[in-house]
C-alpha cells in the first residue's frame, strides 16, 4: 500500500515538471515558476521523508536486531547527510 501511495505523489510530481517545463518554453514570468520549483522540491522532499521513515523503522531495526548496528550507523549518517543538502 505505502508503495502505491509513493508512486501516485511521483506521478504528481512528474506532472508538476513537465508544467515547469512548458511554463519554461512559454517564458512565463521567472517568480512564478521558481514558485514551482519550490513546491516540486517541497514535494520531493515529502516523498524522502516517507521513504527513510520507512527505511529507519524496519531495515535499520532488522539489522541492528541482526547485531549490523556499524552498517546501520553508516546508514543514518549516510541519510542525514544527504537529508542536509
Amino acid at each position: 500500500m505505502q508503495n502505491q501511495k509513493l508512486i501516485h505523489r511521483l506521478k504528481i510530481i512528474e506532472g508538476q515538471v513537465r508544467g515547469l517545463q512548458e511554463m519554461v518554453e512559454n517564458d512565463k514570468y521567472c517568480i512564478d515558476i521558481i514558485t514551482q520549483t519550490s513546491a516540486v522540491k517541497n514535494a520531493l522532499s515529502g516523498v524522502e521523508d516517507v521513504l527513510m521513515e520507512g527505511h529507519l523503522g524496519t531495515c535499520l531495526v532488522h539489522q541492528i536486531q541482526k547485531g549490523q548496528t556499524e552498517k546501520a550507523t553508516k546508514e543514518i549518517l549516510k541519510v542525514y547527510g544527504l537529508k542536509r543538502k
